[in-house]
């Protein structure tokens, strides 16, 4: 496969919406990298890098793994201040986490079946792997439940980093990689945010990295059929 061709696999991958994605400027960054993967600069995404001879259309089971979670540098303390009377405590952090690793699984999970992929719970043959990575999470108004029984309130959901890479599940072998940020529309009002809203809006914004991804693979599907016929 041609390295425009996994580009664009790869660019409809992630993020597509750019109306709730910021326009990054492009970073000096090696056009080779310690993988030996291909920067590729004609995206909009912050960074993509992949191996120009992978091929997709070789897979038709995908192994997912649960995501990791970080938080933005910081989020607990500037939560925690300006007088804020809800006080995020570690356990808050720890459920917020489990939750988003959680959703991210559910929303994939869904959109990977309804366009006929088989769930692989092991490495095999044809199995893709793909590691998520949630970082620079910033939930604007986490729902904290406390004794004073406080109310959180945001013009918006917040903002998080996707870190994504693909393997072959049998070799190991990286085939992609990419990272790009997405923040939350700005409503221009406020609005109380609870865990199921939170929750709500980071699935809507999942369901678009899953939409793109099953995209990419039945492109990836119905190139390799057609190539038979």
């Amino acid at each position: 496969m041609h390295a425009i061709r996994i580009s664009l696999i790869i660019t409809s991958l992630i993020l597509s919406f750019t109306a709730m994605s910021p326009a990054f400027a492009k970073k000096d960054l090696p056009a080779i990298d310690d993988d030996g993967m291909e920067l590729v600069k004609d995206t909009d995404l912050e960074t993509v890098y992949v191996d120009p001879n992978a091929n997709l259309s070789n897979y038709n089971r995908v192994m997912l793994l649960d995501a990791t979670v970080a938080f933005k540098k910081n989020w607990k303390r500037n939560q925690n201040g300006n007088g804020n009377p809800l006080r995020v405590k570690d356990k808050d952090m720890l459920e917020i986490q489990q939750g988003v690793a959680e959703t991210l699984r559910e929303v994939f999970t869904e959109e990977l079946v309804e366009s006929g992929y088989e769930m692989a719970e092991e490495p095999g043959q044809g199995v893709l792997l793909i590691k998520p990575a949630i970082v620079d999470l910033d939930v604007a108004a986490p729902d904290i439940q406390d004794s004073t029984f406080s109310r959180s309130y945001s013009d918006s959901a917040g903002e998080m980093t996707l870190d994504i890479e693909l393997f072959d599940s049998l070799t190991n072998d990286k085939i992609a990689r990419a990272t790009d940020r997405q923040r939350d529309i700005y409503r221009g009002y406020v609005q109380w945010r609870t865990t199921v809203s939170n929750r709500q809006d980071a699935a809507r914004m999942m369901r678009t990295w899953a939409k793109a991804l099953t995209s990419a693979l039945d492109e990836a599907r119905d190139s390799r059929v057609a190539a038979v016929d």
